[in-house]
């Protein structure tokens, strides 16, 4: 089932053994000088959620199931911070709406998780992949034997050579409830959604049910999950692109055409910056020169292309 591997934060996307992912384009190691992370990663003994990822997920499942595709699997990659002892997942990245997904599978589309993950670990570069929930049509609390050949591969290339999985069903029996219920140490259900939660550790026979407690926390992809239809036709060139500019930032921006994905690329001269704003398909140039931006005429597509077409005009006038 599992064809292709995610290795973020401090590793590479890079090939796996597993089908959640297509071909997948490298991220640079991008871990800080003085990141302290711990001397020896022994076996989860929890998994710690921010609330607004578990929001994320309990909405975003609600949502999915009233939609079109709604007879189909998804998912989401936890990205987090991987403590001796336990992992604590602080960010959520979608399947995407160009994931490949029926009733018995879905692969994400890596492109977007790629470029997703890029764009939330400026916040942290501490944050690594933790692991990632999938969705079961019928009763299926436990990950499947399909997904189990996949993962006992795909472990070893995480920290601590471990991963978190979250198996999200419909099955809960808590009627319209209000507030989420905790009946196991290893399961959350609001309604009729439920998430029970896995540890897989590298050399492991089999999953083991893992215990899991909400904090006070963000889910730090959450503001880019509206834009992910942007991020999934632009994800491939600019994730290029940054791998070839190290300065690159992203930001999320208001534009007349409402919320924006902007990149700003800073000159060598003091108080320039390259600034391109994303919104769906279209794409659109500035030069910002001590406070003023400016729109360069520029009618490309291909954000990397355009981006060097600018650069070479500003070359040409220097």
């Amino acid at each position: 089932m599992l064809n292709n591997l995610v290795r973020t934060a401090g590793r590479l996307w890079h090939d796996l053994n597993r089908g959640w992912w297509g071909n997948l384009p490298p991220i640079a190691e991008a871990q800080p000088a003085k990141a302290r992370l711990p001397a020896h990663y022994g076996p989860l003994r929890r998994v710690v959620l921010a609330d607004e990822v578990a929001r994320t997920l309990f909405t975003e499942y609600a949502a999915h199931r009233k939609s079109l595709r709604g007879r189909e699997e998804t998912g989401w990659v936890l990205l987090g911070l991987r403590e001796a002892h336990e992992a604590v997942v602080l960010a959520t990245l979608p399947a995407g709406t160009e994931r490949n997904a029926g009733v018995a599978h879905v692969q994400f589309n890596s492109d977007g998780q790629a470029l997703g993950s890029r764009i939330v670990r400026q916040a942290d570069r501490r944050l690594t992949m933790l692991g990632v929930v999938h969705t079961h049509p019928g009763s299926l609390r436990h990950p499947s034997d399909g997904d189990f050949q996949g993962d006992r591969v795909w472990v070893g290339r995480l920290r601590g050579h471990e991963g978190i999985f979250g198996i999200g069903t419909a099955d809960a029996k808590n009627g319209e409830s209000m507030f989420a219920q905790h009946g196991k140490p290893h399961v959350h259900s609001l309604g009729p959604l439920s998430f029970s939660w896995y540890a897989l550790r590298e050399g492991d026979g089999k999953y083991r049910p893992v215990p899991c407690e909400l904090t006070l926390g963000p889910d730090l992809a959450r503001p880019l999950h509206p834009l992910w239809p942007t991020i999934e036709i632009h994800a491939d060139r600019l994730d290029r692109l940054c791998s070839q500019q190290a300065r690159a930032q992203f930001e999320l921006v208001d534009s007349p055409q409402g919320s924006a994905l902007a990149l700003n690329l800073p000159l060598a001269e003091p108080g320039q910056v390259v600034r391109v704003l994303l919104n769906g398909p279209e794409v659109r140039y500035f030069l910002v020169r001590d406070g003023e931006m400016l729109e360069a005429g520029i009618s490309e597509r291909h954000v990397d292309r355009g981006v060097y077409f600018l650069l070479a005009e500003l070359a040409e006038q220097s």
